[in-house]
């Protein structure tokens, strides 16, 4: 069997890049990333186009093999990186040691793609809006297979290997899988043609396609693997603005003035960002029907439950607002009552001036 072992990295490094105005990546000429259309899709309907570039080869090797690089730069300040090694294997159990690989120098491919993005933010720095300290990649590992050992039917393969394919997506012994770990593993399948076949499982996907080219399916994951990756830092810093309105409500540290604004200006624009994350998806998830690649992404959405991460970031950020509304409202309240305060001040100094005069 041969294919190729590909890692997929997804960094959410600012809230937005400027991409129509990036002229050069880690001193490379970056190109509009265009997939092969050769399935059934809608007409006259482009696909969005990151800009990617190749950067040469890494110097150390995986398992004997060169690791080939891609790295796209997203305009919702997301940068992905790419990994793909090369593998000839006599069986699914020969391919375990591809999950978390460490390259012959000892490093991990983790550590390769944090400085590679590292070092892509660097030369993008001037136009990255919002930049902000990336936390830990959302990583997923897909297997492609483009040759079955000459055998033509994926479907019928997969059924005689349904075990083995578990067992390597989960990174467990065949053998030791349950039937109902087994079934849950393979639920999300998709096919066009007896040729190719997509399994989506949560930390990685098999791939096969015999004709060879597996870019379009790769580039679906890589979307949902992107949304993902945003919804999870969404939440991580969703994290810290609950804590600092529990905080604010418990110890009523909000001044009179200018802290509320601001923080429901924050909160405001959090939710430009949840409503902008899936647009630059809208021409696969708008369409449904058979196109090969909106189902391939509908299940990748449908394992990484990213409908039920959109759910709750929307739902703590009405919770937010909710409570940020009540600490405003008290604010407006108590702006008024010193502005009473004031009135009758005035008014009491007003009457005491009047009657010292006609005294």
């Amino acid at each position: 069997m041969k294919g190729e072992a590909i890692y997929l990295y997804a960094f959410d490094v600012a809230n937005e890049i400027i991409t129509a105005r990036v002229q050069e990546i880690l001193s490379e000429k970056p190109f509009p990333f265009e997939i092969r259309m050769d399935r059934t899709l809608p007409k006259d309907m482009p696909l969005y186009k990151p800009l990617a570039i190749e950067p040469p080869p890494l110097s150390a090797r995986l398992h004997g093999v060169p690791v080939l690089l891609l790295i796209r730069v997203y305009n919702v300040g997301v940068v992905t990186v790419m990994m793909r090694a090369a593998f000839d294997a006599a069986t699914l159990a020969d391919l375990m040691p591809f999950h978390n690989p460490k390259l012959e120098s000892g490093e991990t491919l983790d550590a390769i793609a944090v400085k590679l993005c590292a070092q892509v933010c660097d030369s993008l720095r001037e136009l990255m809006l919002g930049r902000t300290e990336f936390p830990p990649p959302e990583a997923y590992t897909v297997f492609c297979f483009t040759d079955l050992d000459g055998m033509t039917d994926t479907n019928r393969w997969l059924a005689e290997h349904r075990r083995e394919v578990a067992g390597l997506l989960t990174e467990t012994a065949a053998d030791k899988l349950s039937e109902a770990q087994v079934t849950e593993v393979l639920r999300i399948q998709r096919s066009f043609e007896n040729t190719d076949l997509v399994v989506i499982d949560w930390d990685a996907a098999l791939v096969v396609d015999l004709t060879g080219y597996v870019d379009d399916v790769l580039y679906a994951l890589e979307l949902a693997n992107l949304q993902l990756e945003e919804f999870r830092v969404m939440d991580s810093r969703l994290d810290t603005y609950l804590d600092r309105a529990y905080e604010d409500l418990e110890r009523r540290r909000l001044p009179m003035f200018g802290a509320a604004n601001l923080t429901l200006r924050h909160l405001r624009r959090f939710r430009v960002d949840v409503a902008k994350l899936t647009d630059e998806v809208t021409h696969i998830t708008k369409f449904f029907g058979d196109w090969y690649l909106a189902r391939v992404y509908l299940g990748a959405r449908d394992r990484f439950y990213l409908d039920q991460w959109r759910a709750s970031v929307e739902q703590r950020l009405a919770q937010l607002d909710k409570l940020y509304s009540v600490v405003h409202s008290e604010v407006n309240e108590q702006r008024m009552l010193w502005l009473e305060i004031i009135i009758v001040i005035f008014f009491a100094i007003d009457l005491g001036i009047l009657l010292w005069v006609r005294r």
